[in-house]
């Protein structure tokens, strides 16, 4: 009998994956800089990319952590000279790069990885309640799977697959106001949508939602693939 995947967060899985202790380390598709400041604390000399103004005003306003650096920047050209760092992590972001552009993406990560660094990939699977909430106005069922496609050809960019592995991740959120919050601010094009539906998604918020003690939990499945540059 296969064993069900472990309920880790995603912030316990790369800490635990990763040695990030005087590394170079990279977060391409940063967000508001969470990881970015996870990985500083755990050692790394960390860096910061992000296309989305709002969510890099928030990685700038943050308290740094110890010298850690933000860069207004996409995943299909990085500001990073080749052969310069150790680590690169697309944390729920390789789905977001363009469909025609993820080949690309992931051979930049090639280009500025040194000899033997690492490239983490950590996508949300298109399944359970965290997907099934969001479906209805932000179905990412098509560019996750074209994501993952790409992955298969990553040993053609010189990145040699290591471990592929699933996890559950609570994701957690205080009301169903932090939720559309969060998902407006990282998908601002939705917001129409997601009027039209919002009485429907509230609804499912409750509906699916698992109380804890910080808000509502909802599960969401995620896969990590690991690679390293040969």
């Amino acid at each position: 009998m296969t064993a069900s995947p472990s309920k880790r967060t995603n912030s316990e899985v790369l800490t635990a994956t990763l040695d990030f202790h005087d590394k170079k380390a990279v977060d391409v598709g940063c967000g508001e800089g969470h990881l970015v400041r996870l990985m500083t604390r755990h050692g790394a000399k960390a860096f910061g990319v992000e296309c989305n103004p709002k969510q890099l005003e928030v990685a700038h306003a943050a308290k740094p952590v110890a010298g850690e650096v933000y860069y207004d920047g996409r995943a299909e050209e990085l500001p990073f000279a080749s052969d310069s760092i150790d680590v690169v992590v697309f944390f729920n972001s390789l789905h977001h790069v363009d469909v025609d552009n993820m080949t690309l993406a992931l051979r930049e990560a090639a280009r500025v990885l040194k000899s033997g660094g690492m490239l983490y990939v950590s996508e949300p699977v298109a399944e359970g309640p965290n997907f099934e909430l969001m479906q209805p106005v932000h179905d990412e069922t098509e560019v996750r799977a074209k994501a993952y496609e790409a992955l298969q050809g990553a040993e053609e960019l010189g990145l040699s697959p290591q471990s592929e592995f699933t996890y559950i991740h609570p994701a957690v959120h205080a009301d169903f106001a932090q939720f559309k919050e969060r998902l407006l601010r990282t998908n601002p094009h939705r917001e129409e949508e997601f009027l039209k539906h919002e009485a429907a998604l509230k609804a499912a918020f409750k509906r699916i939602g698992e109380a804890v003690s910080d808000g509502y939990a909802f599960d969401q499945p995620m896969r990590v693939n690991l690679f390293t540059k040969g």
